[in-house]
């Protein structure tokens, strides 16, 4: 079988545009999970009271459900139950985003549990208040801690967002697919989309990688 270059290039024009639909999916999935992940987080710290037990439930529920059975319940079966039918983009979003809250949920519970207890005890020793022992002392320590894990998770989201194609969101590998169906170049185009999801992936991946090994401790 013979590579055509042409067709490889030719194609990167026409998947340009799903590259920008698969940013704003990710983006707005991302935005939305954070938000998700954050009041989850609390919930789960809580750990107790109506608040814990449903964060709880929220985290074991969409860490246990396949994103492509949750899209395709959201955007075949909400109408039924919530009587208003969302777009396919807006589909795609909602169920990413559940997922994504889920597991943020745990990265940041982690990341806050990371932070030594002496950190709590010498904070209150100094006499902060709750707000700034938060804001000022945990906040940041855990923060450090959550970013590897956190652009790992990025990174497995941009690959998980071209599940969406399977209800017609024209991200970039649905562009890619239709054009390979329309010139049967399917060698080309699929090596052009695996190119530009590497290109998007490997450099999240490498700063994942550099963190981990510029926050991990060292033995004396």
């Amino acid at each position: 079988m013979r590579f055509d270059a042409s067709a490889f290039l030719n194609a990167l024009p026409v998947l340009a545009g799903g590259v920008w639909t698969t940013i704003l999916l990710v983006a707005a999935a991302l935005a939305l999970g954070i938000a998700i992940g954050l009041v989850t987080c609390i919930g789960r710290l809580i750990a107790r009271g109506l608040l814990g037990w449903l964060s709880a439930a929220y985290v074991s529920l969409f860490r246990g459900l396949p994103e492509t059975v949750l899209i395709f319940w959201i955007y075949f079966c909400g109408p039924f139950v919530f009587e208003a039918r969302l777009s396919a983009f807006a589909s795609g979003v909602l169920a990413l985003s559940l997922v994504a809250g889920a597991y943020l949920a745990e990265i940041f519970r982690a990341g806050v549990l990371a932070v030594p207890r002496g950190q709590y005890e010498a904070a209150n020793a100094l006499g902060l208040s709750l707000r700034s022992t938060v804001g000022d002392v945990i906040v940041p320590q855990a923060v450090k801690i959550m970013l590897p894990p956190f652009l790992g998770f990025l990174t497995i989201l941009i690959k998980n967002s071209s599940i969406v194609s399977a209800i017609g969101v024209a991200e970039l590998f649905y562009r890619g697919n239709t054009l390979a169906n329309d010139n049967y170049k399917h060698f080309e185009i699929f090596t052009a989309i695996g190119a530009i999801y590497f290109v998007m992936i490997f450099p999240l991946s490498l700063c994942s990688r550099y963190l981990q090994r510029l926050l991990a401790p060292t033995g004396r």
